[in-house]
Formats: structure tokens, sequence, C-alpha cells
């Protein structure tokens, strides 16, 4: 007889990963990934697999990440997700628990990636955990324009960390969108893959044409792997990882993608009206 098949699941999970150093398990640091499988432990014994859709880095938060998990023994995936976000710290949970088709994968089966990132434009009491907060003026408009030069397929050498250990440094980007919401200027970057610290440098480059400290030749040269002005440029204006989620993970026959949305809003920041003294009245 065959060998029975272990039953695989689809967990869709939200976190914030403020905390956390990232998505992939380590030996001595907590991730997110470590704090789901040690919540599988205690809610139904041995995990024979747990894998992501996407390695988030450290302090990198996730709106739909994917993962798939395999367990000895079948369980119904309503008390799965239950039981798992009764073990799970409050900055992660499971959206939804789906029973996956054999040989779903959910980083090697996912066919696009959607990353979100918030740019603040003015400082925020609540949403700091979740926004870069850029003191300069943005033009959103040149943002934008140099951000359409970005699709297609490009060595992305220049935007990641060490990129001689990549297995490749060329992505094929599907889009870029860069829009104004409140006092955010959002940008969504789609592409089949990443390479490690992309998204965060593509960001860091489009924030420094906004603010004028750099050019579209600029950014045209680094992809092109040129020498122009400062090689190390993209490094240097690597944005943080406060502003930055795994959107939404695309498997074939989806639907697509909806409209660019904060993640959490920052209104705009009203202009406070400057008193006028009243004539002939003496100051308190």
């Amino acid at each position: 007889m065959p060998a029975r098949a272990e039953p695989t699941y689809r967990l869709d999970l939200e976190y914030d990963g403020t905390k956390y150093h990232g998505w992939q398990e380590q030996t001595n640091a907590s991730t997110v990934a470590g704090e789901i499988r040690a919540a599988a432990e205690r809610a139904v014994g041995a995990v024979l697999d747990l894998q992501g859709a996407g390695r988030t880095d450290a302090g990198v938060h996730a709106l739909r990440q994917v993962a798939h998990l395999r367990l000895a023994a079948p369980i119904d995936p309503a008390i799965l997700r239950l039981r798992l976000n009764d073990a799970l710290p409050s900055d992660i949970h499971v959206l939804g628990v789906g029973s996956a088709p054999r040989g779903f994968h959910a980083r090697h089966s996912a066919v696009a990636r959607s990353y979100l990132y918030q740019v603040a434009r003015r400082r925020t009491a609540f949403a700091k955990r979740f926004v870069w907060w850029v003191k300069r003026p943005l033009d959103a408009r040149e943002m934008a324009a140099s951000a359409s030069l970005l699709a297609g397929r490009h060595d992305f050498a220049r935007f990641t960390e060490r990129p001689g250990e990549q297995p490749s440094t060329i992505v094929v980007v599907e889009r870029v969108a860069v829009d104004e919401q409140g006092s955010l200027v959002l940008i969504r970057i789609v592409a089949s893959h990443f390479v490690w610290k992309m998204v965060r440098r593509i960001v860091g480059t489009l924030v420094e044409i906004g603010a004028g400290g750099a050019t579209r030749d600029e950014l045209l040269a680094l992809l092109a792997g040129e020498r122009l002005g400062d090689p190390e440029a993209a490094a240097r204006w690597t944005a943080p990882p406060s502003g930055l989620f795994l959107e939404r993970v695309l498997y074939e026959g989806d639907p697509p993608l909806g409209p660019l949305a904060p993640a959490f809003g920052v209104a705009a920041e009203p202009q406070a009206a400057i008193p006028r003294p009243v004539a002939g009245r003496e100051r308190a």
C-alpha cells in the first residue's frame, strides 16, 4: 500500500513584526515562525514541517503571510485555528486555516508577492511602529514616475545585501505603484520574488528622489550596475523595516490585488489657527 501523505494545512497570518528577528526560525532569537511552531506543538503535538511564503526580515510586518503546516495526524481546520490563536502571543494572529492539496508549498507554489511600504509625512503618536517618518518634503509625483522605471526584468545586485551569496539577483517586477493618502505616501511593489533588502532599498531610493537628493538617472544607473556617482547609494538609502508589510501572497487562480490602501491610516495634520490678539484685552 502507498504511504499515507501527512495532512497539510494552509495558514493565513497577520503579525506585528516589531519585536521579532524576522520570520525564519533561529536558535537564539525570537521569530514569528518560532512562535507559530511552539504554539502548534502545544496545540496539536509534533510539527513535521512549517514554512512561510516570504522570509520577512527583523521588524517587518505582514498583513497576509501564508505558511504551510504539515502534521502527523489530521485535525479539523477550524479547531486548529482556535487552538493556535489561543497559544499565540497577541501580535501574531491566524486569519484562516484550510486543508491544502497534496504538494502545496507556501513558498514554491506562490506566483507573486506584494509588499506595501508606508512613508509618513508627519510625526504620529499612534503609528510609529508602522511607518517611516520622513521630515523632508516629498514630491510623490516624481516618486511615482521613477517607480514606473522599475517594472520589468532587472538585475537588483545594487539593491541587495551580499549579492554574491544570492542564487540570482535577477528579479521580474510586475509593477511599482506610489500613491498619497492622508499624510502617507504608499508604495506597493509586486514581483515574482525578492532578494534580501530589495524592497527597503527601492523605497529608500524613491524617497531620496522624492526629496530631491537623487535623480531618475541615478536610479537607472543602479539598475544597470553602473558606477555613476555613489555605487553604494542604495545601501545608504535603505528604508527602515518599520513601514514595511508583506501585503499578500498570490497563487494561481487568486483574485487580483485591490486598490492601494494603507495598513493603518495617518490622517493629514490640520493646520492650527493662530489666535489673534484682541485689542484692549490684557494678557492672562
